[in-house]
């Protein structure tokens, strides 16, 4: 798809500030190496010349100057708010053309599934990738800066309703749907 952008949301990899539930079971700062190693691989495997990949970072100001991020990709702040909020507003900034948003914690990523999600925008307004967790691990729009009011609202986050909450938010558009993936939040998902 010409012009697609690829949103990757990512934490600085403190321990204690991310992949909580998975430092509970095994250690904050085993969890936080493993989500630094875990972004470094996925960031190399999807850079692809079909689109343009940048990072939506948190904490704003740490993570725009963080050294644990490729410096050759552009670096946006992902800002306050929920997940929902954070998302909406990363779309909503994209370069022009149709823009997919994940997370940097699915380790089955890879570029055929992103080219999936941008063929799937072709003629279709949105799409997901769900997650037998019933949320998703990629959500795409094909005019992001067009996204409807009340995108992502009353979506609840982190739970077994996260998709058909997001998909109630885009009533009236046709919506795909990619391959599911499993992503990582506690140690048996690691196994």
């Amino acid at each position: 798809m010409k012009n697609a952008t690829l949103i990757v949301m990512v934490k600085e990899p403190r321990p204690g500030r991310v992949k909580t539930r998975l430092g509970r079971d095994i250690g904050m700062t085993a969890a936080a190496w493993w989500f630094r190693h875990q972004t470094r691989r996925l960031l190399r495997r999807i850079e692809d010349p079909r689109w343009r990949v940048v990072l939506a970072v948190a904490p704003d100001v740490e993570g725009l100057k963080s050294r644990n991020w490729p410096s050759h990709l552009p670096r946006f702040p992902q800002g306050n708010g929920n997940l929902g909020d954070r998302m909406a507003r990363m779309l909503r900034l994209s370069a022009p053309g149709p823009a997919c948003v994940i997370g940097a914690d699915i380790p089955g990523i890879t570029r055929h599934h992103i080219a999936q999600a941008f063929a799937a925008l072709g003629d279709h307004d949105a799409v997901f990738g769900p997650a037998p967790d019933g949320g998703y691990w990629l959500v795409g729009l094909k005019h992001p800066a067009r996204q409807p009011a009340g995108f992502f609202a009353g979506v609840r986050w982190s739970s077994a309703d996260a998709l058909s909450d997001s998909k109630a938010t885009l009533a009236g558009h046709r919506i795909a749907e990619i391959t599911p993936l499993r992503d990582i939040d506690t140690a048996d998902d690691l196994r």
